[in-house]
């Protein structure tokens, strides 16, 4: 299988640098990816995540490796205010943001009928609600400064339906057309709003949200596994990683983006193209940031 290009060696040196981006779940996965990608461009991390010991991590491992300025704080994008407060935090720090990630996400594989109020309203509540209250945090600083760069982390499975994820896919639905709404009535103001579905990338959220002992998954993240599916369903002969949607964002956030806005990018090596999958066994009721 071809191998993927990771952060750095893909963008010009300095390409970001003297911008700032806030990214929602931006410690673990996905999320890190894209700090990691924004980083080796020259822009200054801002990351908000749930897990404090998680965000000192990434910050430590980011600065290291980047030599840019990480600042963190914890909190749940659920959180209205404690979103407002992070953003207005990273706007102090940096004197401004620049770029907006939505990146923190809740998901498990759970049979409609038996999924409860409460489950369905915690994905509904991560995925749409905390990307429309980091979207609207950020407003008013990149309306000050008539500029700004917003993208979300949606995804493919809702564009043809997919089973045991009516919470997600709805969410993700939603997350598209408030990139769209946004797009349009932020135009104005300098800001573009852009959102990327990536496609399967196993990363150790992943895992943990969608394999259950007594499902019979435990191995269908496995090396041979992955190969396995990547070769039948994936026509460019692998899975993702986290840095091909890092390199995706951080393309809409550079100069390159400049008339890109309202659009939801696919990445996902052609798989949506290609036949449908198995339909999945119900996994554990974990969320995954």
């Amino acid at each position: 299988m071809s191998a993927p290009r990771g952060a750095g060696g893909v963008f010009a040196d300095g390409l970001l640098d003297g911008r700032t981006a806030f990214i929602t779940g931006g410690g673990s996965g996905i999320g890190y990816g894209i700090s990691s990608c924004l980083a080796s461009a020259g822009a200054n991390l801002s990351i908000f995540s749930r897990s404090e010991e998680r965000l000192t991590g990434a910050a430590e491992r980011l600065s290291a490796e980047y030599g840019v300025d990480v600042h963190t704080h914890a909190g749940d994008v659920r959180d209205a205010a404690a979103v407002q407060d992070a953003m207005n935090g990273a706007r102090d720090r940096f004197g401004g943001v620049d770029i907006l990630v939505n990146n923190a996400a809740g998901n498990f594989y759970a049979p409609t009928e038996t999924l409860s109020a409460n489950a369905w309203r915690a994905v509904i509540e991560i995925d749409l609600y905390g990307t429309f209250y980091a979207c609207q945090a950020a407003f008013p600083i990149m309306s000050a400064q008539g500029f700004g760069r917003i993208v979300s982390t949606s995804m493919t499975l809702h564009y043809r339906g997919w089973p045991l994820m009516a919470h997600a896919t709805a969410a993700k639905a939603g997350v598209d057309a408030l990139t769209r709404t946004l797009a349009l009535e932020w135009a104005r103001h300098g800001i573009n709003v852009n959102a990327v579905a990536p496609g399967p990338i196993p990363t150790e959220g992943v895992k943990k949200a969608f394999e259950a002992p007594t499902s019979g998954t435990q191995d269908m993240f496995g090396e041979r596994a992955m190969e396995a599916f990547a070769t039948r369903f994936i026509p460019v002969g692998r899975v993702g990683e986290p840095a091909d949607i890092g390199n995706m964002v951080t393309f809409l956030a550079s100069p390159a983006g400049d008339w890109i806005s309202g659009q939801i990018f696919v990445v996902d090596g052609g798989e949506s193209l290609a036949s449908p999958r198995a339909i999945p066994e119900p996994g554990s009721q974990t969320e995954a940031e």
